[in-house]
């Protein structure tokens, strides 16, 4: 399998301002771009992370604090972009990173390279009430939702919909650190919406209540992709969800690429309609009794599990971008329908079972083995101390420590980092 011709001499800067250490996506594209031959540098909470440890990675820097102003984070990536001291891809890995380089855009030029996105889009898809209003006005399937406007209201919908409900806020990259609040939580109780949408104010955004599709097995399904300047889609592909952690709602613990055509119909009319351009991830659950796929989410960046679609010719959605923006083309797409990709530490099980299907894990790789050495060493401490800060990630021959700027490792065959 060759990869794709990336220009290596245009650096990437991966951007992630939210503090989770054991963001397997960051990792994922750390080892994308550095197997490629591209400088790989991370702003994000990398002290205390498995990915500072990897082969692949150039640079670890500070990133802003969560909820900093757009000034701050302009302020952060100018002096990063001062150190690499060449033009450089940026790529955000969360939807506050991602929002606020898309209203940056005019400011970060020329130090940084971003898709163009027509007005405040990427607010409007990742605000969950703006995305149903998208929805309806599009006739995409979207869950029944409603917005309330005092605790009262939110028990007289709770009771409308249909207990249980979802209940969601808005904006749930503005929920503060150690609050307790869950950007989606399962209502069972009026009482308990009335109780959640107190908490507004302290939330930042408003509390929607959204119809709850019941979860099962072959029902939760998502789609990636990137979108080129000219409105072409690449790099990704259909998938499902075998198994999410928390079960039933929450990230993929492990996915496999299998092709749907009526989701991939969907997914092409709603990025036409709006204009999108650049890396999405999109959420759908299908209705058990209608067989609808309802849109959930729409994150304007690449998702956690994006590695799934890394197909035969090496594309992946960040390979993608990387070559749109440095005017390279884009290879004619090699699905591979069947792949698996699996988050050890969401599914262990699964992960010690062998597997006849083409895999990726999140974490292990032949020829990047330091991550998953310091994810075993550090995850019982995460598992039993979560207030607690994590440990430094050790020392380890394969990986250097974090914050040293080094030379990246030489292209290495992808065939290497499947077990």
């Amino acid at each position: 399998m060759s990869a794709p011709p990336l220009d290596t001499r245009v650096p990437a800067v991966l951007l992630r301002i939210d503090r989770n250490p054991f963001h397997h996506g960051t990792l994922g594209a750390v080892r994308s771009l550095g197997r490629a031959g591209v400088e790989t540098h991370v702003v994000a909470d990398g002290t205390a992370s498995p990915v500072a440890a990897s082969r692949y990675l150039t640079a670890v820097h500070e990133p802003p604090a969560p909820g900093a102003p757009d000034e701050e984070i302009a302020r952060v990536l100018a002096e990063v972009a001062a150190r690499i001291a060449r033009p450089a891809v940026l790529v955000p890995l969360d939807d506050a990173s991602a929002l606020a380089t898309a209203r940056l855009r005019t400011r970060l030029a020329p130090a940084f390279r971003l898709p163009a996105l027509p007005g405040p889009l990427a607010e409007r898809v990742a605000d969950k009430a703006e995305l149903a209003a998208l929805c309806t006005g599009l006739n995409i399937p979207h869950p029944t939702t409603l917005v309330p406007g005092s605790a009262a209201e939110a028990g007289r919908a709770a009771w409308r919909l249909g207990l249980p409900v979802v209940a969601k806020w808005s904006r749930p990259w503005l929920l503060p650190a150690g609050s307790g609040l869950r950007s989606t939580t399962v209502v069972r109780s009026a009482q308990q919406a009335r109780e959640l949408y107190g908490r507004g104010a302290e939330a930042g955004s408003p509390l929607l209540l959204q119809e709850f599709l019941p979860p099962g097995p072959g029902l939760d399904w998502f789609c990636h992709g990137h979108t080129t300047r000219d409105g072409t889609r690449h790099g990704g592909g259909t998938g499902r969800k075998l198994l999410s952690w928390p079960r039933g709602a929450g990230l993929t613990a492990v996915g496999e690429w299998a092709p749907n055509p009526a989701l991939d119909e969907l997914t092409g009319r709603l990025v036409e309609a709006l204009g999108y351009r650049g890396v999405l991830d999109l959420d759908f659950r299908r209705h058990d009794r209608t067989g609808a796929y309802h849109l959930l989410d729409f994150n304007p960046r690449p998702g956690a599990q994006f590695r799934l679609f890394a197909d035969g010719a090496g594309l992946d959605v960040v390979r993608a971008l990387h070559l749109d923006l440095t005017d390279r083309p884009l290879p004619p797409p090699r699905p591979r329908p069947g792949r698996r990709f699996l988050v050890e530490n969401y599914a262990p099980l699964t992960a010690l079972r062998p597997s006849r299907t083409s895999r990726e894990l999140a974490w292990y790789a032949a020829d990047d083995r330091a991550p998953a050495r310091a994810l075993w060493l550090q995850w019982p401490r995460r598992l039993t101390r979560r207030l607690r800060p994590a440990a430094p990630v050790p020392a380890d021959p394969d990986g250097p420590r974090p914050h040293i700027i080094r030379q990246p490792s030489p292209p290495t065959d992808e065939r290497a980092s499947r077990p």
